[in-house]
């Protein structure tokens, strides 16, 4: 997915506030370049032999010192923790559960890496089932290739890649996209319907209006070709990169202690300033920054973790600026179009009418979706009545619960139960 320069250029956005924007912006980073000792600048190719297709990830880059000081350490993640080579460089891959249990297949989201999926895995683990979690490339441990466009090609095939590296075969599994998972995991299914039970997906991308939550600094950064692309990489990593706090504080409740992150009045200002507009590429809402990244670690924050991958993952900014520009996050959606068809395949030969073309996989012909009703990204109601357009009514269950778009962090046994309730009714 490209996006449109003309169709999501911000209507009040002039020709002359593009031109002097930009020059103003050239200016900016020349005086910050310049300021720089040559000898000191670092790029984003610095660790990456000249031969290498791909940028390695903080695990064979960091010091074992800078790793355990790291917001989660690769040696505790997760369970079964596991490293898979590949053309594309290595996959950090998470496997655990019971080998005799269904398989579940979580696809996580463009800036956290897997780990804040984890709560949810355990979830799933604790009601019987075996769960397989991976970094996508780019992000968390996982490797990023660096000759590659980062669309819904490249992870689809990074999707199979991991499914292969599993010594259990899973000739079936549910698979579960949250965010940009939610987009990739609807172009999987366009594909590979026959090897899934069920598909669900928690505030997925690739319905998202992108002319009215593109904000007119999306606009220049991605699409509009006005600025050089070194310049783009710059803007983009101090836009996405957020202000972590620096002291937590602890309060008593009962008796728990809940982490309450201290924040200074700088950051106070930036999250009001970027939650002006909805510019899902770098906020995600109201509650985001601030959200803990799971509840065994409540010190860690989506700010943290977002934070140490621009700090440390040389690939990630790399990454995460070309799956803002290729990967299937705003509408419309072909694959949307598509899924459409084959759930509607699979409900004619469930009720034994004629169609019944690829009849295996996706049971009852519906998927689940599982939205937060303050989500600032994937708006709710927006969603329901985008997907209803094109999947039909018969095509989904709709789940809404209370929450933002950092839901299956902070509210992760209400999401699995809601998605468990959804696998037993189909």
């Amino acid at each position: 997915m490209t996006l449109n320069p003309t169709s999501l250029k911000p209507q009040n956005l002039s020709s002359k506030l593009i031109l002097i924007t930009a020059a103003a912006l050239c200016i900016t980073l020349s005086t910050n370049l310049l300021r720089r000792p040559f000898s000191k600048s670092k790029s984003i190719h610095n660790s990456q032999s000249p031969s290498s297709p791909y940028i390695p990830s903080p695990a064979k880059t960091l010091s074992k010192t800078a790793l355990r000081n790291a917001p989660y350490p690769p040696e505790d993640a997760l369970p079964g923790a596991r490293d898979v080579s590949t053309p594309y460089g290595s996959i950090r891959v998470y496997e655990w559960g019971p080998e005799d249990g269904e398989c579940v297949l979580f696809v996580h989201g463009i800036s956290t890496p897997v780990v804040a999926l984890g709560d949810l895995g355990h979830e799933m683990v604790r009601r019987g089932y075996r769960v397989i979690l991976f970094d996508l490339f780019g992000r968390g441990y996982s490797d990023a290739p660096s000759d590659q466009t980062y669309d819904a090609r490249l992870y689809t095939t990074q999707i199979l890649l991991v499914l292969a590296s599993s010594h259990i075969p899973c000739s079936q599994f549910h698979l579960i996209g949250y965010s940009l998972g939610g987009g990739l995991s609807v172009a999987f299914t366009r594909y590979f319907p026959h090897l899934l039970r069920s598909l669900v997906l928690i505030a997925p991308c690739g319905l998202i209006r992108g002319d009215k939550h593109v904000g007119w600094r999306s606009w220049l950064y991605y699409d509009s070709g006005i600025l050089p692309e070194i310049l783009v990489k710059y803007l983009v990593r101090r836009r996405i990169r957020p202000v972590v706090a620096k002291k937590p504080a602890y309060v008593a409740a009962g008796a728990e202690g809940v982490l309450v992150a201290e924040e200074g009045e700088q950051q106070q200002q930036q999250r009001r300033r970027r939650n002006v507009r909805g510019d899902g590429d770098s906020n995600g809402g109201a509650g985001w920054d601030s959200a803990p990244i799971s509840k065994s670690r409540p010190g860690v924050t989506v700010s943290d973790v977002v934070a140490w991958q621009v700090d440390s993952h040389e690939g990630f900014v790399m990454a995460f600026l070309s799956t803002i520009r290729n990967a299937p996050i705003y509408a419309p959606q072909d694959d949307w179009q598509a899924l459409s068809r084959i759930l509607r395949i699979r409900r004619n030969a469930a009720d034994g009418n004629d169609g019944a073309e690829f009849a295996a996989g996706l049971d009852g012909g519906k998927i689940c979706l599982v939205l937060g009703k303050d989500d600032g990204v994937v708006v709710m109601n927006e969603v329901i009545e985008d997907a209803k357009a094109v999947l039909g009514h018969d095509a989904i269950e709709f789940v809404t619960l209370e929450g933002g778009h950092e839901l299956p962090f902070t509210s992760s046994d209400r999401v699995a139960e809601s998605i468990e309730g959804f696998w037993k009714s189909i």
